[in-house]
């Protein structure tokens, strides 16, 4: 007979694997949003809200992310320096190019939450603009993201 208490996962109990994602081709906004749920660990039966169960997320070849429409040229990202008028801008497409790294990281954290919980999730993700990482110690399995929507 069950006890009607619900299973809570506590911090030391998490077990974490580490996956790579390649992003050639992929779309970056539904990468993302995959990337996110892993890193939060909601695709694990023992998920719990106030507990980073997720696992660690290479992701690889950023530069060869797919922006969607003209989003390339229209998507302005922002940043402010710390001075007064110094409020920065730049298109997705230029920061594809120049810093696909940076591109890809900025969507995930968007995604996650905005407290300490968040920040300890978003440290598990590692971003590489090209195909190599300095990751093969860990061990990743390759995790073929099946992207909802995606006709590819």
């Amino acid at each position: 007979m069950a006890s009607g208490r619900s299973f809570m996962a506590k911090r030391e109990e998490v077990q974490r694997k580490w996956l790579l994602v390649d992003a050639a081709d992929k779309p970056l906004g539904r990468l993302a949003t995959e990337v996110a749920r892993v890193l939060m660990g909601k695709h694990k039966p023992t998920y719990t809200p106030h507990v980073d169960c997720g696992d660690f997320v290479v992701v690889v070849n950023a530069h060869k992310v797919v922006l969607t429409g003209r989003k390339a040229e229209q998507k302005r990202l922002y940043r402010h320096t710390g001075y007064p008028g110094h409020l920065r801008s730049v298109t997705a497409g230029y920061l594809r190019e120049h810093r696909p790294e940076r591109l890809v990281e900025r969507v995930i954290w968007g995604m996650l939450p905005k407290t300490k919980l968040g920040r300890s999730m978003y440290r598990k993700l590692k971003v590489y603009g090209d195909g190599t990482h300095p990751h093969e110690a860990q061990q990743p399995e390759t995790w073929n993201v099946i992207l909802k929507g995606d006709a590819r």
